[in-house]
């Protein structure tokens, strides 16, 4: 049980923080200071839990590493499922947390809850949205897979990848307020409801398919070291 617990702590240490900088600071911080709380928050887990489970904290990572052939089906559930219980926790403690202020409600400020289209940010349509999460969660897990692969140096890799991802959210807020993380939209939109409920599909689908789809190169050895060089 202790990976299962520990990606279940990281992936509400992810949205705690990181839908918490958007809903509790963002007005001081900004887009910028948001995008450093995820990665932030995913780098210390990686040092913290890296060395237990792996800190996936993503269920679309761990369907990327089944893909690439580095876990089993098994073990792979117990991730998804320990992640999305973690998520939608982290996102109830974050409710409670902001409900303590009489200038917040829910149905005004929400809990950093993932969208597109009419209302939502910039108002990004769904092609664009969908293009996007697909498109960064394949590059996302190309770089944890790289970096976590044989030869590569293992001390660096939860920097890289906390990394990656600040610069995922740099470029990615205004367009559907990233999640290249099934779990860190499921948690939020559960309590949210409404358009965040109906346009989950999205944050699903797209992160799930660029994962998969980097995870198979790895299995085919595309991006396999060459043993010549």
């Amino acid at each position: 049980m202790k990976k299962p617990i520990a990606e279940f702590i990281g992936t509400f240490t992810l949205v705690l923080f990181g839908c918490g900088a958007a809903v509790l600071a963002g007005a001081d911080i900004g887009l910028t200071g948001i995008s450093f709380a995820f990665g932030l928050a995913l780098i210390a887990m990686a040092y913290g839990i890296g060395p237990v489970s792996g800190c996936h904290i993503n269920p679309a990572v761990t369907l990327g590493v089944m893909a690439s052939g580095r876990m089993g089906a098994g073990e792979g559930l117990s991730y998804i499922i320990a992640q999305t219980a973690g998520g939608i926790a982290g996102a109830f403690i974050l409710l409670m947390i902001a409900g303590g202020t009489a200038d917040y409600t829910l149905a005004e400020n929400g809990l950093g809850q993932n969208g597109w289209g009419a209302g939502y940010l910039s108002e990004y349509t769904m092609a664009s949205a969908f293009l996007f999460e697909l498109v960064a969660t394949f590059l996302f897990v190309v770089v944890i897979l790289g970096s976590t692969g044989a030869g590569a140096p293992s001390a660096m890799a939860g920097l890289a990848i906390g990394l990656t991802l600040v610069v995922i959210h740099l470029v990615g807020i205004n367009v559907t307020g990233v999640s290249v993380n099934p779990a860190r939209s499921v948690g939020p939109a559960l309590f949210v409801g409404g358009t965040a409920i109906s346009q989950i599909w999205l944050f699903i689908s797209a992160p799930v398919i660029g994962a998969l789809a980097a995870g198979l190169l790895f299995k085919m050895g595309v991006f396999s070291p060459d043993p010549a060089a």
